[in-house]
């Protein structure tokens, strides 16, 4: 799951959920750093990681997406699952998207002067362009993959994962949603 799959997975706890979104960027055991709620939340994060990795319809995402991506099909697999997550939202929240996605961002800028700077540093474009939103359109998930290509080392196969996603919809879309319930059963 990327960022929206774990906001989604914290419910509506503040703290857990900063955790949670920030995992992916404190390593070791810097999580000790952080106020007991935010270590709950980064710790949340590596278990939902770990059980991603081990969940079948996860794999079964990855390797529909492994011959483009190879390595990173992992990495693309997070973003497909939180683009069905974001377009079947009503399946798995009584609140909205928009609702879900306002209160994310305003933890984010709460606590902002305690997030790793690199979260500092992309903080204010995924709140200006709405990303948490965005996943939700086939344009916005492709926005979101080009700019991974440019700021990580994800290669920009960007338009070939697109078409991919169209071409197996159906299937990614069902995987995804059976991952989605297996997890939300698993966290929340």
């Amino acid at each position: 799951m990327n960022y929206l799959g774990h906001i989604f997975l914290s419910g509506d706890n503040e703290k857990l959920m900063l955790g949670n979104f920030i995992g992916d960027y404190v390593k070791g055991k810097n999580y000790l750093q952080y106020p007991a709620d935010i270590q709950k939340g980064i710790l949340m994060h590596r278990q939902i990681d770990a059980f991603t990795d081990s969940n079948i319809h996860w794999k079964s995402i990855r390797e529909i997406i492994r011959p483009i991506y190879q390595k990173y099909s992992g990495v693309i697999a997070d973003l497909f699952v939180d683009h069905f997550l974001a377009a079947k939202w009503s399946l798995f929240s009584d609140i909205t998207l928009a609702q879900q996605s306002k209160w994310a961002y305003a933890v984010m800028l709460k606590n902002f002067n305690i997030l790793p700077s690199r979260v500092q540093h992309f903080i204010p474009y995924l709140i200006q362009h709405r990303r948490l939103q965005s996943y939700a359109t086939c344009e916005g998930l492709q926005n979101s993959m080009s700019i991974m290509s440019l700021h990580t080392s994800l290669p920009d196969h960007t338009n070939r994962g697109i078409e991919l996603l169209l071409s197996e919809y159906h299937v990614l879309e069902e995987q995804s949603i059976h991952f989605i319930l297996e997890v939300k059963q698993e966290f929340m």
